[in-house]
């Protein structure tokens, strides 16, 4: 299970450098000047909002990503909040900032 483990957080690690330099990207469109044309402000601002909601998702997951390492720290990781027993290595592969069982997921919405 620990080579698992260590693929898991290589893969934990790169999607997190990965989501640092998009939220990098978005500080920097989002400060950018604004045009001085009115149709071409209210594109910008429609574009702020698109912005804007992909960099909460970005910081969202960067948020996941560290409490599974922590939980990789501490030696908790792949086992479920709720009920203890291990996350299947599938759900894993497939979302490693996992921290419900599938069973579990359904009912706390995670």
């Amino acid at each position: 299970m620990s080579e698992n483990y260590t693929l898991l957080r290589n893969k934990l690690l790169d999607r997190q450098v990965e989501l640092q330099g998009r939220l990098e990207n978005i500080k920097r469109d989002a400060a950018r000047k604004a045009s001085a044309d009115w149709s071409e402000q209210a594109q910008e601002r429609e574009n702020d909002e698109v912005l804007d909601a992909l960099g909460n998702e970005a910081a969202y997951e960067l948020r996941m990503i560290q409490k599974a390492l922590e939980r990789m720290e501490e030696g908790e990781y792949g086992a479920c909040l709720a009920c203890g027993e291990d996350i299947a290595l599938e759900r894993l592969n497939i979302m490693p900032f996992a921290k419900y069982c599938v069973r579990c997921a359904e009912v706390h919405g995670g």
